[in-house]
């Protein structure tokens, strides 16, 4: 393989990031299967216990979360967030409401059952990373290049 072609598969970052994508998701599944959560559900929910935990006040998270910022957030679009929510309202996680003074926009709140899976969830992170070989500075190391990354990407 000549490592100067430009074409060449492992000569792409696309692919790089592609086939370590998929890779980790993967190192993921049994994690979150013992908590009935898919990756793209645990990113919710990561996004809300987040949220929840930095408001004063339990009731102030509601304010602070609809469901188009969750999406910006994500960087997920409606159409594959709204699913997404609605599955995890059904299992008792979060509650979806319309705001009374502009119908148009549905805030997301953690119920108590959601509140509780984050502690169940504690042990994730510590587990991908010995399950993914890498140091915690290396893990970090990679985050803040991928975030950079992505940070100048549109």
């Amino acid at each position: 393989m000549n490592s100067d072609d430009p074409l060449a598969l492992d000569n792409q970052v696309c692919f790089a990031l592609y086939a370590a994508n998929r890779a980790m998701t993967g190192l993921y599944r049994p994690l979150l299967d013992a908590l009935g959560l898919t990756y793209p559900q645990y990113l919710v929910m990561l996004v809300l216990w987040e949220a929840d935990r930095a408001a004063p006040v339990a009731n102030e998270a509601e304010e602070v979360i609809s469901v188009s910022w969750l999406g910006r957030r994500l960087r997920l679009d409606s159409g594959t967030l709204t699913p997404l929510l609605k599955r995890l309202e059904a299992r008792g996680l979060l509650t979806r409401t319309r705001r009374v003074d502009d119908e148009r926009i549905v805030t997301v709140r953690l119920t108590g059952e959601g509140r509780q899976l984050r502690e169940r969830a504690l042990e994730i992170p510590g587990a991908l990373l010995c399950r993914s070989g890498l140091e915690l500075a290396q893990a970090r190391n990679l985050r803040a290049s991928l975030q950079s990354l992505l940070d100048r990407l549109p």
